[in-house]
């Protein structure tokens, strides 16, 4: 049995077999293993009595449960229309030039990846970004360089 297998029967047993528990156990091996291979949602489809297309298009709809392998640090830029009127266009270039990728795109070193999100609830505090799980309000590109280059001297 797989590290992953053996994941799914601890999240199973602790949130359920059902249809219910399909979300929390999705969430629990984002946690662990940072995405969700195929070998995950094959696993979980057959814990839960669920079908893989069933466990993929749960996976896929929801923008935090990544399905493809990820950064370890996990950028989102919010893009909606209120950070865009306050400048996400310009965070984003700024990121895109200091990291040397653009949007969806991982580093060579697996470091960060970058992604705009559709709303991460701070529209009044714009332009925003959330690295991890950490959220960063009110940025300016200068700003948005200082945080990053903060992620990167903590893996050096």
């Amino acid at each position: 049995m797989s590290n992953t297998e053996i994941l799914v029967k601890e999240l199973t047993e602790k949130y359920g077999k059902n249809r219910d528990s399909l979300l929390p156990v999705l969430q629990g091996i984002v946690e662990k293993e940072s995405y969700l291979s195929e070998e995950a949602m094959i696993s979980i489809a057959k814990e839960l009595d669920l079908s893989a297309a069933e466990v993929y298009g749960t996976a896929s709809f929801y923008t935090f449960l990544d399905t493809i392998p990820r950064g370890k640090n996990i950028i989102r830029v919010c893009k909606t229309i209120t950070c865009h009127m306050k400048g996400k266009d310009e965070i984003i270039k700024t990121l895109e030039k200091l990291l040397n990728i653009k949007v969806g795109e991982t580093t060579h070193d697996n470091e960060f990846t970058l992604l705009t999100a559709n709303c991460l609830g701070w529209c009044h505090k714009g332009p925003v970004m959330l690295v991890n799980n950490e959220v960063y309000p009110e940025l300016t590109p200068d700003k948005a360089v200082e945080i990053i280059n903060s992620y990167i001297k903590t893996t050096k």
